[in-house]
């Protein structure tokens, strides 16, 4: 690790800065009153953990950073996001499907990510 980003929390002393700083971390503060800021990364963090590491093995940073990458594209441009009216940060709710031949034929397919861990779900054209 070469940085460690905290809030502005009084229960992290200054000699915990100093003993990260003796081992080449440095401490980097999150903004003054900005408290979504630690908010927003707390609950990325929280999902990440949840649906992805708290599910799978990591052997070695090699293949933390793969499945963390693989993360990301999952979480910004597939995973409902009930605030974003279940779409995903970089892709729009698709149209609804009203016509009642296409609703008896609708065929779903999914599509396994990291061994199974992830799923994505799409209509077959």
């Amino acid at each position: 690790m070469r940085f460690l980003i905290r809030d502005r929390d009084g229960k992290f002393p200054i000699l915990m800065d100093e003993i990260l700083a003796e081992a080449g971390i440095q401490t980097v503060l999150t903004g003054i009153r900005m408290p979504r800021m630690n908010s927003v990364m707390e609950r990325w963090v929280q999902t990440c953990r949840r649906e992805l590491l708290d599910r799978c093995l990591i052997w070695n940073e090699r293949h933390l950073r793969h499945a963390l990458a693989e993360y990301e594209k999952f979480y910004n441009e597939h995973r409902a996001h009930h605030a974003l009216g279940q779409a995903a940060p970089l892709r729009a709710v698709p149209d609804p499907i009203t016509e009642p031949a296409r609703v008896i034929d609708l065929t779903v397919r999914r599509h396994d990510r990291l061994g199974g861990i992830l799923h994505e779900y799409s209509h077959a054209a």
